[in-house]
């Protein structure tokens, strides 16, 4: 997983900065007696082996070399954001996981996965991270599948049984919850398309990646109105596995990703430009009249028993672009 660099649209001569800074792993009826999907020690092996490729991956920039450790949507993200660094010429720092611990379900079949909460840098520039990694057979490579950065240390409400493994929660299962794990993208992208009348939105909280965000896209498209620039902006839950583990107070804490279309026009040439996290993503001089983006966010998102959910984790990377 490379360094990521933060996302910023540069359009013409004005920066737009989305303050966006702006259903897989069943819980199992016999989640008591069943095996975790692997031991403490295998998960720390397959978190060093991650950092390892990851830390060669960024020597070449060479996006192949994540299919070996990454899959969907942390593989398309990151693959981006190669792209970017292959353009301004910039390599990412070293890889170095500190503090990690891991949340590992007991569960049946596959596909299995386990999250881990680490960290990397140190100081005023420590990042935490909330890694989920997925195996989709028996046998197949365990993947890096999501990251996103948490602001708080969320992962330490997942609940431990008296070996120290976790319970998976069922995305579908809404009972004791006030919002099932697997209708939280749906949720959420209603109420960054229709605000706080979206339906069902109230049960998110404001906050910087829900209620913060509808009025940053207020603003900019305010204010790229006055520069002469049009910008459409739709956000639908992408083609990707919800993940959920219970918490100590019989909650849930959710993984899940949206898709956000953006569509830039202008009736005059020149004021649309390729830049910012859409560096890499298509030719500098392909845009004309208007440029289309789609992007990935991961969220992390902690479901109480009672009350509204709270979104405290986030990694959003433009994943491809167009112009004309």
């Amino acid at each position: 997983m490379p360094k990521r660099v933060i996302t910023i649209l540069s359009l013409g001569p004005c920066l737009v900065v989305a303050a966006l800074a702006a259903g897989c792993g069943g819980e199992s009826s016999s989640a008591g007696t069943d095996p975790p999907a692997l031991t403490k020690a295998q998960a720390q092996q397959v978190l060093t082996s991650f950092t390892d490729g990851a830390n060669r991956a960024g020597k070449t920039l060479d996006r192949s070399e994540l299919t070996g450790i990454e899959a969907d949507p942390q593989l398309s993200m990151d693959g981006a954001s190669f792209k970017l660094r292959r353009v301004i010429r910039q390599r990412p720092p070293t890889l170095r996981f500190d503090r990690a611990a891991f949340y590992i379900p007991r569960m049946s079949g596959y596909p299995r996965w386990f999250a881990a909460d680490a960290s990397t840098g140190a100081g005023k520039q420590s990042t935490r991270h909330a890694l989920l990694f997925t195996q989709a057979t028996a046998g197949a490579p365990w993947l890096l599948a999501a990251d996103p950065f948490p602001s708080d240390a969320a992962l330490s409400r997942v609940a431990l049984d008296a070996e120290g493994y976790a319970t998976s929660v069922s995305p579908g299962a809404g009972e004791g919850l006030p919002i099932a794990p697997a209708k939280l993208p749906d949720t959420h992208a209603a109420l960054l398309m229709g605000g706080s009348s979206a339906p069902g939105s109230s049960v998110l909280a404001d906050g910087p990646r829900t209620s913060q965000t509808v009025e940053a896209l207020r603003q900019g498209r305010t204010m790229l109105a006055k520069r002469g620039i049009s910008l459409s902006s739709r956000f639908s839950a992408a083609p990707y596995g919800v993940y959920a583990l219970r918490t100590k107070d019989r909650g849930a804490l959710v993984w899940y990703v949206l898709k956000q279309s953006e569509a830039y026009s202008t009736a005059k040439r020149g004021r649309l430009a390729v830049s910012g996290d859409l560096v890499g993503l298509a030719p500098a001089n392909s845009v004309r009249n208007r440029m289309d983006s789609t992007v990935l966010v991961q969220y992390l998102a902690t479901v109480p028993p009672k009350g509204q959910v709270t979104v405290s984790g986030m990694y959003r990377k433009a994943v491809t672009a167009h112009g004309s």
